[in-house]
């Protein structure tokens, strides 16, 4: 009996490792925790395509939208630690939304265990085509002069765009109406018919309609200006200065996987970041690779957590 339990002890101890040398051996569900056609579902189904080609199995995106990102989180963090369900980890779920909630339905410095970051887009101040701003300036002095008259669209209260919006409302003096949506592809189509009027939107959203002239630009969320729209000035070069926010994208396991399967899964991400054909993927939509490792994604949580903790308490922003 003693020579069984000691052989038990041993196999279970083993087993954990065996698993991560055989992983993956079934497909893997990556999570995105917004509707489709926006620029997170963008991402993963980018991601999802080169890593089913990197790892030989199936990588599955699912969506669930729904507050601000946090379903789908909740989804991933109650979910088995085998490395087989995977969230597409954002900013806003990460480090904004926890804060804009009295009982968060998940703890995002415990429940989850960082991977790999991946890629990063400017976010851009878009008006719909029937706004009579043409710059910032007549933005903010329409708004101003006509309070209530202009709303603003985002992917749901505590999202990127959302907080993005906030925090150039507090530093411009302008005021928008409020309008959350299940996701930025929903929010972008009732820019795009003039339902709301303005939408801080991720670059590869509304690339496309820039170009068409059905969206105006006018101004990039972004230390620089971007490459994709390079005549379109920044937020501080148009007279709204400490307004910098730009989107990340990375990827989170539940809490407790396997080290060995973290590893595998940060070496192939970070492989698939640096790869050419994904390099010019992501320039046609104003999108960057955004390499970095699992203590990579939690050095810039912990940091964003920490720069929203302050915006959102200097703005007076409500929590839920």
């Amino acid at each position: 009996m003693l020579k069984f339990v000691v052989a038990l002890a041993a196999a279970m101890a083993v087993c954990p490792s065996a698993q991560a040398q055989t992983y993956p051996n079934r497909p893997i569900t990556l999570v995105v925790p917004f509707a489709p056609g926006g620029t997170v579902n963008l991402m993963g189904r980018l991601l999802a395509n080169h890593m089913s080609e990197a790892l030989g199995q199936p990588v599955i995106v699912e969506n669930k939208p729904g507050g601000g990102g946090s379903i789908g989180a909740n989804f991933v963090a109650k979910a088995p630690p085998d490395g087989y369900t995977l969230l597409l980890a954002t900013m806003g779920q990460q480090s904004i939304q926890p804060l804009l909630t009295k009982n968060p339905p998940y703890d995002a410095a415990k429940d989850f265990a960082p991977v790999a970051l991946f890629s990063t887009v400017p976010n851009v101040l878009a008006v719909s085509a029937n706004t009579p701003a043409r710059n910032v300036a007549e933005l903010v002095a329409y708004a101003r002069e006509n309070p209530g008259k202009l709303n603003m669209a985002s992917a749901g209260i505590g999202s990127v765009n959302h907080m993005t919006g906030e925090l150039f409302m507090f530093r411009s003096g302008a005021r928008f109406e409020h309008v959350p949506y299940r996701g930025a592809g929903p929010a972008t189509a009732d820019l795009l018919s003039g339902q709301v009027q303005v939408l801080f939107a991720n670059l590869p959203n509304v690339l496309a309609y820039i170009k068409t002239g059905q969206v105006r630009v006018l101004a990039v969320a972004s230390e620089t200006r971007s490459a994709a729209i390079p005549d379109v000035p920044t937020l501080a070069q148009a007279g709204v200065k400490d307004a910098v926010v730009e989107s990340w994208y990375g990827v989170m396991a539940p809490a407790g996987t396997n080290a060995q399967v973290i590893q595998k899964l940060q070496d192939t991400i970070i492989a698939i970041a640096n790869d050419k054909s994904l390099v010019a993927q992501l320039a046609e939509q104003g999108a960057v690779p955004f390499p970095g490792t699992s203590g990579d994604l939690m050095k810039l949580s912990n940091e964003e957590t920490a720069r929203w903790t302050n915006i959102i308490k200097n703005a007076k922003i409500q929590t839920n």
